[in-house]
């Protein structure tokens, strides 16, 4: 496994309504409920007494295709970590489905928003959430499994690594090892443009800026003022290792093979992508 470490400088709100589906009161017990509304523990089993606790996070809109199963895998990769979806009220039920599973798995949460808000202010929640709740790492992941989950424990060892443990890190997609598989040539275009961009502007030394398999230190996290960040798409990416280079953050990154979406509706275009090279223009007037 490569890995790089990169010493750098560096510097909204949701109601938490979580319904029980209908057609299941009947079978649902006091109990159940109570659990269900009850934040996710603290020190729930050996594992995690042994360990620095950590939430894994996905934000989800229409993902009913791949969630369930998405889950099952990172809950066999991370078995000692807490997953929190974030659904912008997701038409296919992906939201739903995510209420019937947590009765069965406490560990499973699901902020609902009333639409679909960007997946830049769904990693903001989720941060907030993490700090709230005093997790030691938040673990961030696409839900289409572009992200595969069997790359969680090598980013999460890149946290805890003796003598270097970083503050972020990145499931990188351009490292030595990284690969990227299924995307038209327009996409690599795009990614590699808004990349190219994040290092002229913010002075960005990791390979890959745009990525969101990230790995977040919460201690960091709680430095940030979210009411400063201005992206609520997926230029949030940038903007936010932006913030945390001004917090003196220290960043690695390890390879992955990300692997284009095989179902459901891909949500970037090229309207984000220029969109993001807007905020990093912006942003790199204000460092200068």
């Amino acid at each position: 496994m490569s890995e790089m470490l990169i010493e750098s400088q560096t510097n909204c709100s949701t109601t938490m309504a979580q319904e029980l589906p209908e057609g299941d009161l009947s079978q649902t017990t006091q109990g159940q409920i109570a659990n269900m509304q009850q934040p996710v523990p603290k020190q729930s089993s050996s594992l995690r007494n042994r360990s620095r606790r950590t939430i894994v996070t996905v934000a989800t809109y229409n993902e009913i295709e791949n969630l369930p199963s998405l889950v099952d895998e990172i809950i066999s990769f991370a078995p000692d970590a807490d997953i929190l979806v974030i659904d912008d009220n997701s038409p296919d039920g992906t939201g739903n489905w995510c209420d019937k599973r947590s009765l069965l798995e406490p560990r499973i949460k699901c902020l609902h928003r009333p639409g679909k808000l960007g997946l830049g202010s769904a990693t903001i929640e989720a941060m907030k959430y993490a700090i709230e709740y005093d997790y030691d790492f938040m673990l961030n992941m696409d839900a289409d499994f572009s992200h595969h989950p069997r790359f969680i424990p090598q980013i999460r060892k890149l946290m805890e690594k003796e003598g270097e443990n970083a503050d972020v890190a990145i499931g990188s997609r351009y490292v030595t090892g990284g690969k990227i598989q299924g995307w038209p040539w327009f996409r690599g275009v795009m990614s590699q443009g808004v990349n190219c961009f994040a290092h002229l502007m913010l002075g960005l030394k990791t390979k890959d800026c745009s990525g969101a398999f990230r790995c977040y230190r919460t201690s960091l996290l709680k430095k940030i003022d979210f009411s400063q960040i201005r992206s609520r798409g997926y230029s949030f990416q940038e903007e936010i290792l932006w913030h945390l280079k001004k917090l003196k953050a220290r960043f690695a990154e390890t390879p992955i093979t990300f692997v284009d979406r095989r179902k459901g509706e891909s949500k970037i275009n090229a309207r984000e992508a220029l969109f993001a090279i807007v905020v990093i223009v912006q942003l790199g007037l204000r460092r200068r």
